[in-house]
């Protein structure tokens, strides 16, 4: 059986991933099973372990770090289970790696999708089009994001985010929210996956894991 292709989408919060999530699902051919931070945390992980795989830079919860390691492992296998039948998947999630103790979540993660087709997009928009969605979004009445305040506009866990998410910056491409709408966005990953070149953020990775095992 020929695997199904793996998108990986990384970005903060509220830089757009879920929107690109769901033009893929629209436009692109076949069945594109969504995987990632939004259904682990808020359908399939418990209240009292929660921000489960969500939990932000910055080690402010290490009794939830050995979870967040586990959590991750069981995603990525799941990830490789739907693959493997033949099912395109596309994910979101918000990776890094800066907890109280370093946990090479990431390159975990990309040796459990060995062999396996992957294209690893880094999903980037900047910190003050980040804020605008954010307070847009607490507007709306929605209370999930962190929004900034008069004396303290970008919160400091918002710039961690920011800074941790796109270590170490390998990607087989990269998309800019501010400049290109979901479905754009969308349609240059089609481009990429149908022209090239070959996908290899996922295979750099997967060898810093061996390396430091």
């Amino acid at each position: 059986m020929t695997p199904g292709q793996i998108i990986i989408l990384n970005g903060a919060p509220r830089s757009g991933k879920s929107s690109i999530v769901a033009a893929i699902q629209e436009a692109f051919d076949g069945p594109w099973m969504s995987l990632g931070v939004d259904m682990v945390k808020e359908r399939a992980t418990p209240k009292r372990y929660q921000p489960g795989i969500g939990l932000r830079p910055g080690g402010e919860r290490p009794d939830l770090e050995d979870l967040v390691v586990t959590l991750y492992a069981a995603l990525y296998q799941s990830i490789a289970a739907h693959s493997r039948l033949g099912l395109n998947v596309v994910v979101d999630v918000g990776h890094h790696d800066a907890y109280s103790t370093p946990r090479q979540i990431l390159a975990d993660s990309a040796r459990r999708l060995a062999g396996l087709p992957v294209l690893f997009v880094g999903v980037r928009c900047p910190i003050d089009e980040i804020m605008a969605r954010r307070k847009a979004a607490q507007h709306s009445g929605d209370e999930t994001y962190l929004a900034g305040t008069d004396d303290d506009p970008v919160p400091e866990a918002v710039r961690r985010w920011q800074e941790a998410v796109h270590d170490p910056g390998i990607y087989d491409l990269e998309v800019d929210t501010s400049q290109l709408s979901p479905l754009q966005s969308a349609e240059a990953i089609r481009r990429h996956l149908a022209n090239g070149p070959p996908p290899m953020a996922f295979d750099q990775l997967a060898r810093r894991a061996v390396s430091e095992d």
